[in-house]
């Protein structure tokens, strides 16, 4: 039978048990059979309410509250039950107070949406947000006797949102942007030393060879900075690597929960409370055994380090691993772009030295072969006039990649100018064409040229568009077959246009975007030549854009290509220089014509070469049937003179895939290749030899100018007989190729053919 006094606890859960059993009568509100109904009335709507609510009656201030309240409190409760609010929350009071009397005196109600609260109901002095509304609690005359507090917690959010806001600002800075990793690191922890109440103290700490190196630290140059050490040797760790836990960390184990009260006197928290701990946590790297560094990370006084604050920390080590990372990431490719760009710089400086260096010795070969040419007083004999004549095209080739070499360094190195003159572009144009008339003619080609004067006069740069138009023009013909050349030039109100198109082999759609790129070429190809240096078109790219145009190409595989060269009106009328022109005006254009001229043309007698009788050889090689593969027409026809010469008979091919035609209609005794040739080279050609059965086993002596031990052993081991690097001398060629022969004959019987003992043949060299 429940006591009547006590009847108005009966529904309110464990509290309400508690507060039947307590004896009222030694509390300020007196016996509960006292109560006045409006006090009873107010006890019973909140202890039927599952929503915290504090009911404080009287002068006293004592509490009364329900379930949903006393987990708030925490430990405080049972013993808050009857007792004075400003002793059970003394630490917060002088919060609460001015909201508890202002509901007191005014009568009105007040709302606080995020409270902070200082609470010691779990052993420490704690961080808390409540949102409260305090309202006037009146007696049964009406008069104002206490407050009723409703209130809920919402800690969790607004130390949830916080340390959202901390994460949000530091993935702001992972993008990899800032320019190095101190950088990044200072960054870093600059915002997070604007958030105290979550991370008092926080120090970054990377791996740097066998050592963690700090990055940066909060505080500057604070007492707690000074305490953390700057390095640590984890070979040798020593005491404050452990102590610190970083040396643990580093290594990839777990976090590492540390105490640093004694070591560390820093105040933190909302009311600067001493740090009792901090964390070492591992950053995450790609190699899960060995982290990118260590985040030394210090824990609130005023928060428990629950599941929450663990995986925040977590996520607050992920974060900065991955910014950190993106910065070294970014560092490192700063490092690999100014290390390129310090090699292009000796590169560039290399080709401008070499460059010029060449050209006294060029010049003192050039001077005496164009002497010994033109003497009238003491001609050249028939046989030595053709040997100065070929020293005399190819030194003249070689001054002209030498030039090319030295106006693309200059371009290269910021160092090019153009010396713009008023020029008829228009006849200029016409004229530098025409000089290609007679080598595309023996091509077999048509060359078109229609250039009609312009408008308005140009101001250009003569040498560069030379260079222009030759290198066009050189490229139409080295890769056209059948059909034509077009050069056209003409305008617009906005621009002139250069436009070379021809019918040749055409470009694929893959290739065209690194068209312009130096030293890029297609590979597998076909051309009439695989001579150059790779920088033609590039050549065109650049020294288009110095004279303030540009060009573009378009193509089709099988159909032809077509060249652009634009040339905007506002560049065409800049100022112009005044004196006389350079010397030399159409020297590049008649150099390329000149090598050109050299892949249009076949040795005489290359196929057959001489009776073998002729040859001055009379030993056991007297006949021997050699197969040259090389796309230069002056070393074809010097090879083919030196060997003819030995008494053997040469066949001579201009690329790859006609040896291979060659080889299976009339097997040689030995074949003597180029490396670098269109359509198929000379590798491609000994691994294809090497693969057929029936010349599995035929010599190949490979030339080559491809220098150095990577490429003979390249040419060795895909079952080449002997590598030679151009220039070579006549003598030496000779001997390796006797020696190739008699190896291969050594390896193969000789057997009799038709009863005639003086008839042999071998397997390498069937009759």
């Amino acid at each position: 039978m429940t006591r009547p006094s006590t009847d108005l606890f009966v529904g309110g859960g464990d509290t309400g048990r508690l507060m039947a059993q307590l004896d009222w009568a030694h509390t300020p509100l007196g016996p509960v059979g006292g109560w006045p109904q409006s006090l009873r009335a107010a006890v019973r709507m909140v202890l039927s309410s599952r929503y915290p609510m504090l009911l404080l009656w009287g002068e006293s201030y004592s509490q009364l509250y329900n379930d949903a309240y006393s987990a708030l409190i925490g430990d405080k409760h049972p013993a808050a039950l009857g007792d004075d609010v400003r002793v059970t929350l003394a630490e917060g009071w002088h919060v609460l107070a001015p909201l508890i009397e202002e509901a007191m005196a005014t009568g009105v109600a007040s709302w606080v949406p995020a409270l902070q609260l200082l609470l010691e109901r779990a052993g420490y002095r704690e961080e808390a947000y409540f949102s409260v509304s305090h309202a006037p609690a009146r007696d049964d005359d009406g008069r104002t006797v206490g407050v009723l507090t409703v209130c809920s917690e919402v800690t969790q959010q607004v130390v949830g949102e916080r340390r959202l806001r901390l994460l949000r600002d530091l993935s702001v800075l992972g993008d990899g942007r800032t320019v190095d990793v101190d950088a990044t690191g200072a960054r870093l922890i600059d915002v997070i030393d604007g958030h105290p109440l979550d991370v008092p103290f926080a120090a970054i700490y990377l791996r740097d060879g066998t050592a963690l190196r700090r990055v940066a630290c909060t505080g500057g140059d604070q007492g707690h900075a000074r305490a953390l050490p700057d390095a640590v040797e984890l070979t040798d760790p020593g005491p404050p690597a452990y102590a610190w836990g970083l040396a643990d960390a580093a290594e990839g184990r777990a976090t590492q929960v540390i105490d640093v009260a004694d070591r560390l006197p820093l105040p933190a928290g909302p009311w600067n409370d001493p740090v009792r701990t901090a964390l070492a946590l591992p950053l995450p790297s790609a190699d899960e055994d060995q982290p990118l560094g260590v985040l030394l990370a210090g824990v609130s006084p005023s928060r428990g380090l629950d599941e929450a604050y663990r995986s925040f920390h977590q996520l607050l080590a992920q974060q900065i691993s991955v910014a950190m990372r993106n910065a070294q990431e970014y560092e490192e490719e700063r490092r690999r772009i100014e290390a390129m760009a310090e090699l292009d710089r000796v590169k560039t400086d290399f080709f401008a030295n070499v460059s010029h260096e060449f050209r006294t010795p060029l010049t003192l070969i050039l001077g005496p072969l164009t002497d010994a040419l033109t003497d009238a007083t003491a001609p050249l004999a028939a046989v030595q006039r053709e040997r100065v004549e070929t020293g005399w095209r190819n030194a003249t080739r070689l001054l002209t990649l030498v030039n090319s070499l030295l106006t693309f360094s200059s371009l290269e190195a910021g160092r090019a100018r153009s010396d713009a003159r008023v020029v008829d572009l228009a006849a200029l144009t016409a004229e530098l064409a025409g000089v290609f008339r007679a080598a595309v003619e023996r091509a077999g080609l048509t060359l078109e040229v229609s250039c009609p004067p312009l408008p308005r006069p140009v101001a250009v740069d003569p040498v560069n568009w030379e260079r222009i138009v030759t290198n066009l023009l050189s490229n139409a013909l080295k890769y056209t077959f059948i059909g034509r050349i077009r050069v056209t030039l003409d305008a617009d109100d906005e621009e002139v246009r250069l436009t070379v198109a021809d019918t040749g082999i055409g470009i694929a759609e893959r290739d065209l975007p690194k068209l312009f790129e130096r030293f890029h070429r297609v590979r597998g190809a076909r051309s009439r030549s695989h001579e150059g240096t790779g920088i033609g078109l590039a050549l065109v790219h650049e020294l288009a854009r110095l004279e303030g145009g540009d060009v573009r190409v378009t193509s089709q595989v099988g159909f032809g290509s077509r060249f652009t060269v634009t040339l905007p009106w506002s560049a065409a009328h800049r100022t112009a220089v005044t004196g006389p022109a350079v010397d030399g005006r159409g020297d590049a254009a008649r150099a390329a014509v000149e090598a050109a001229m050299g892949w249009l043309t076949e040795p005489d007698d290359a196929l057959t070469g001489p009776d073998p009788a002729s040859g001055p050889a009379t030993d056991e090689l007297s006949g021997a049937r050699i197969l040259l593969a090389d796309d230069n027409a002056d070393m074809r026809a010097y090879l083919t003179r030196l060997l003819t010469g030995q008494g053997w008979r040469v066949r001579a091919v201009t690329d790859g895939r006609q040896a291979l035609d060659e080889i299976h209609r009339d097997l040689p005794d030995l074949v003597l290749t180029d490396v670098m040739m269109p359509v198929l080279d000379g590798f491609d050609l000994v691994r294809r030899l090497r693969a057929d059965p029936t010349t599995r086993t035929l010599p190949v002596l490979v030339l080559s100018a491809r220098a150095g031990g990577e490429a003979s052993v390249e040419g060795l081991s895909l079952g080449a007989d002997d590598y030679l690097v151009k220039p070579f001398a006549a003598a030496e060629l000779i001997a390796r190729i006797r020696a190739s022969i008699r190896r291969a004959r050594d390896r193969t019987p000789a057997v009799v053919i038709g009863g005639d003992p003086t008839t042999v043949a071998t397997a390498a060299s069937p009759a």
